[in-house]
């Protein structure tokens, strides 16, 4: 997929400008908001497949943006700015946001953390993700949706964007076992340094969000999806 939409957010505008002509080159629709206020105002309109945030914004701040744009979506967020980096980045994270980014960077460096971002959270192959049908859940890797089917009204299961990482690299695979190394891979990035116990509590929130999933622990090393 190429044709994502990208939001970004930032006051300087000779930066803001060659941010958009690094990200439009990549083949995705750019639309960029100078102050905070502005950015608030487009949360509910319409949802973009990542926000690219500055901290420190004219009006509503980076992290009130975060809190609006989680509530509203768990769209993939990357934070950029030029405070103090590792207080920032811890913020950011226990927030929501997905990477960080401390100024100055390169342009191509945000390219970079985009794409590994973008292709983590959509899938960089469509053609060889297919539905999957477990315990009466439908799994939808392309759409990012999981349905319950065995109730007569087809309910969604309303899952967050870790929860939904989660529940597509366990059942992508059934039966194969994932440490939690590797989930932290998959599901935080690279650049996650918090604890591995946040494994767990994702874990937790899917099986009680889609409990016919037999969801099993391997004490001292991750979890598996069996099928039944």
């Amino acid at each position: 997929m190429s044709d994502y939409l990208v939001y970004l957010v930032e006051d300087e505008t000779n930066l803001s400008e060659v941010l958009k002509a690094y990200l439009e080159k990549e083949g995705w629709t750019v639309k960029v908001f100078h102050d905070g206020d502005e950015a608030q105002k487009a949360i509910e309109l319409e949802t973009p497949h990542l926000w690219v945030l500055d901290i420190m914004l004219p009006g509503t701040d980076g992290y009130q943006l975060l809190k609006g744009i989680k509530e509203n979506a768990d769209t993939p967020v990357i934070f950029i700015s030029a405070r103090d980096q590792d207080l920032d980045r811890v913020l950011g994270l226990e927030m929501g946001s997905d990477d960080y980014l401390a100024k100055p960077f390169l342009p191509q460096e945000l390219v970079i953390r985009a794409k590994k971002l973008l292709n983590r959270v959509y899938g960089t192959s469509t053609q060889e993700q297919k539905k999957i049908e477990l315990n009466k859940y439908l799994i939808d890797p392309i759409g990012r949706t999981v349905i319950d089917t065995e109730g007569p009204n087809q309910e969604p299961v309303d899952l967050t964007t870790k929860e939904m990482d989660l529940i597509l690299l366990l059942t992508g695979e059934v039966g194969k076992a994932f440490s939690r190394e590797r989930i932290i891979e998959h599901v935080w990035g690279e650049n996650y340094f918090g604890s591995e116990r946040a494994v767990d509590d994702v874990v937790r929130r899917v099986r009680k969000k889609m409990p016919r999933v037999h969801l099993e622990t391997l004490y001292g090393y991750g979890y598996r999806v069996l099928s039944s």
